[in-house]
């Protein structure tokens, strides 16, 4: 089998780059179109729904669709969809290797970019920080945009500030960069927001600009990490010319399957968070803050409980942060959660001992997989139909289960009852 691989792999290898090849020309054919791109270790999905969303409103925009950030995906989208009547073009940009992203801009030419958050979460695909910073964390993209470009970076993220610091370096002086915090007294800000409010269904904030703009936002995406994936998509399309009040006026076409996380009722009344799109260590830690929202008073007479639950698996391609960010995790659980299900063994012992140091009853933290308990494939319950017998035994109308990372379809209907 190995022998046959290593004999066809020259194959792909050529009709890739033919097809890489016929995509740099076609993009070429247009250089009037605006090219937007986008990279990070996460937000970068929700970052591109919101900004195409909010263009769409003035101009014609193209965007990479879902899991298509991939050299041969923006390829594809570009052969098959690009049309010269596009008036901007927006451009997800994933990568696991040193050059990945330099890659990418090679055949689209940005005009525009964003980095919209680094972590570690794909350290040990990239084998060092170094590698990571260079192609997720921007810094190929800084060097990538022509003189004259744009380059927008997330001033709450440490990684982020970092680079903006170094942008004259990377660049040679020849680019302007805006950056996009939380709050104005952090950093000089090109903007930031004030009075946020999270609710179980929406999120509102005042957005302000270095220039003077204004304007209320009110937008139907959960939990408060999604105003900086906002404040990028704003800060963008106040780039592109758009005013503050068309943008917020835009973002009412906004729908809450675009920020990757949604909130349905399920079975017996219970609260189903599905955020099991995908999951980082910081997009863990900010979707507990949105479940703890459901611990509020189950009632306007202030008795009774609603009890949040989580569902997920063990984070991988971590590296040597791996065992610190689920110690991490397992403290943010225990603040905020009545139960863990980790359905994966890799660092089920860090999370159940960090969660229980940190005040969380031992036997409210399982691990849920079967196969670790030695049934075979056709014995025992399945891991849906255990998990979900530990949902509906302790959990009541009202209560919350939040679903991190990926889920199996089977668990995701037996919650809806389908």
């Amino acid at each position: 089998i190995s022998g046959i691989v290593l004999l066809i792999q020259p194959f792909f290898v050529v009709a890739r780059n033919i097809v890489l090849q016929k995509a740099k020309k076609k993009m070429a054919k247009y250089p009037n179109i605006k090219v937007i791109a986008i990279t990070g270790s996460y937000g970068k999905t929700s970052t591109k729904e919101f900004l195409t969303t909010i263009l769409a409103a003035k101009f014609k925009v193209l965007a990479t669709p879902e899991h298509k950030n991939s050299e041969m995906g923006i390829a594809q989208t570009i052969l098959k969809d690009l049309k010269p009547e596009h008036g901007v073009f927006i451009v997800e940009m994933g990568s696991y290797n040193r050059g990945g992203i330099k890659l990418l801009c090679d055949i689209v030419k940005p005009h525009i970019g964003i980095v919209t958050g680094v972590n570690e979460q794909h350290l040990a695909t990239f084998g060092s920080l170094e590698n990571l910073l260079s192609a997720e964390g921007g810094q190929e993209l800084v060097k990538s945009l022509p003189k004259g470009g744009l380059i927008l970076l997330n001033g709450d993220n440490t990684y982020c500030l970092d680079l903006y610091k170094k942008i004259y370096n990377l660049s040679g002086g020849e680019l302007k960069k805006n950056i996009y915090t939380l709050q104005k007294n952090k950093i000089d800000s090109d903007i930031w927001t004030e009075d946020i409010v999270v609710e179980k269904n929406r999120i509102s904030f005042i957005a302000r600009s270095k220039d003077g703009q204004l304007a209320h936002f009110a937008v139907p995406v959960l939990g408060k990490h999604n105003v900086q994936n906002l404040l990028g998509a704003i800060l963008i399309a106040k780039a592109m010319g758009m005013s503050f009040g068309e943008i917020s006026e835009a973002c009412n076409n906004i729908q809450q399957k675009q920020a990757g996380m949604t909130l349905q009722k399920g079975i017996y009344g219970i609260n189903i968070i599905d955020s099991s799109y995908s999951s980082n260590p910081d997009g863990v830690i900010a979707d507990l803050d949105y479940l703890n929202i459901f611990g509020q008073p189950a009632s306007a007479q202030g008795y009774g409980r609603a009890k949040k639950v989580i569902v997920m698996p063990c984070l991988i391609e971590l590296g040597s942060k791996s065992i610190e960010n689920h110690i991490q995790i397992g403290k943010k659980i225990a603040q905020v959660c009545d139960m863990a299900i980790i359905t994966t063994k890799d660092r089920f012992k860090e999370i159940k001992m960090s969660a229980v140091m940190n005040g969380m009853a031992e036997n409210r933290i399982l691990l849920c997989n079967p196969a670790e308990r030695g049934y075979g494939p056709l014995s025992g319950p399945t891991n849906s139909e255990e998990i979900l017998t530990h949902i509906t035994t302790f959990c009541k109308e009202g209560d919350a289960v939040l679903l991190e990372g990926g889920r199996p379809k089977e668990l995701i209907k037996l919650l809806y009852g389908k």
